[in-house]
């Protein structure tokens, strides 16, 4: 097996994982906060706190964790066949 399928594998599931959290981040505070009663919502920069959190700072989070995942854990890998580049 070509070990750049090896590689693509590994990112993809990383990938998936950086989604899946997201996902779980965005839920959490959408439907964990915001499923009170919105006489009870806090504000922050006049946003609710459960979009705040949820919509604005899981963004930042997930913006810095994929600049961070694509530096420093993902692998440059060619698209040419080995031998393919040498003709």
């Amino acid at each position: 097996m070509d070990p750049r399928f090896k590689i693509a594998h590994r990112e993809a599931k990383i990938g998936v994982g950086i989604a899946i959290a997201h996902f779980l981040w965005w839920f959490g505070f959408a439907y964990g906060l915001g499923s009170r009663p919105v006489e009870e919502y806090n504000y922050i920069w006049g946003f609710p706190d459960w979009f705040f959190y949820s919509a604005i700072v899981g963004f930042i989070l997930i913006s810095i964790t994929i600049v961070f995942v694509t530096k420093f854990v993902l692998k440059e890998v060619s698209f040419e066949e080995d031998g393919e580049a040498d003709r």
